[in-house]
């Protein structure tokens, strides 16, 4: 058999989605082979594990004409899945498993995409409104229409070797009066939906400089993407303490270095957004900020 899923676009619903994988590897071990259909930026995430024996890139919206949706239309034609269990809600992706030629489409039944799938699956409501579900269950629920068992909702992500290395020599090069085994509190206040999620570097700042006041072993990282490398200096030096360092510095920021740090963390401070969900998929003590 042959299934492949969908998988979301972004970086905290991805890691909601392990709960799914784990399960499929589990479950269909020797049975199946798995296809994921996803974004770049998501194999970096997912880099280390073991769920998927092939991947497909797709993002409709990149400027390679190869990952967007008529060429990985063409790739699923090629290699017809029977299965396809579709994360997203959107109804362009129930449209590339219906292009695609899955012979059963399983999603669910929202944005109008019922009548693109097979199995469609009807949200809880109540009192005529979709109620809140969540976003690690559901596409457990999904995977419950081809025999998948109920999976414990516990997020997962895997640190490779090389990564690990490179959180080592980074945290070493940003502390090198502190030891390795020095509790390390990571800062994040990236977004990517921009400011409406953030909190401020300037709150940033404030809490760094107090962290290091009161507890004089701790290290305090800000963690940053490509985009923000400019707002996480100028909180750095708001701080003004040794021992408030961030990421900007570093040439690459790749998913692996995120989760190398992040998994060292022994708390992390972060808004609603990706970093949170890694330290989640780690069993990092968190704090979400709004």
């Amino acid at each position: 058999m042959h299934i492949v899923v969908i998988m979301p676009r972004w970086v905290g619903d991805v890691v909601m989605a392990t709960p799914l994988l784990r399960g499929l590897r589990r479950h269909f071990a020797g049975r199946a082979r798995i296809t994921g259909v996803l974004r770049p930026l998501a194999v970096d995430l997912l880099a280390g594990s073991d769920w998927f024996d092939d991947t497909i890139l797709y993002d409709r919206r990149s400027p390679d004409a190869a990952i967007r949706f008529s060429a990985v239309v063409r790739q699923l034609r090629a290699d017809r899945p029977d299965v396809a269990i579709i994360i997203p809600n959107s109804l362009s992706s129930a449209a590339l498993a219906w292009a695609g030629g899955a012979r059963r489409r399983i999603g669910m039944a929202m944005h109008w995409r019922r009548w693109l799938l097979t199995d469609p699956v009807t949200p809880p409501r109540k009192h005529g409104w979709i109620e809140p579900f969540s976003s690690a269950a559901y596409p457990v629920q999904l995977a419950g229409l081809i025999g998948m068992p109920a999976e414990p909702l516990r997020l997962e992500l895997a640190v490779s070797a090389e990564d690990e290395q490179l959180g080592a020599a980074v945290l070493t090069r940003l502390f090198p009066n502190h030891v390795p085994q020095s509790p390390l509190v990571v800062l994040n206040d990236g977004a990517a939906f921009g400011p409406a999620k953030q909190w401020g570097m300037d709150k940033v700042a404030i809490l760094a400089r107090r962290l290091v006041e009161r507890l004089p072993a701790v290290r305090v990282l800000l963690h940053c993407g490509p985009g923000e490398r400019d707002e996480a200096r100028a909180a750095v030096e708001a701080a003004g303490h040794p021992a408030v360092q961030s990421l900007a510095a570093e040439p690459h920021l790749p998913f692996g270095l995120s989760k190398a740090v992040i998994r060292r963390a022994a708390v992390v401070v972060s808004t609603d957004s990706g970093p949170r969900h890694i330290a989640a998929a780690f069993q990092r003590p968190t704090v979400v900020v709004h």
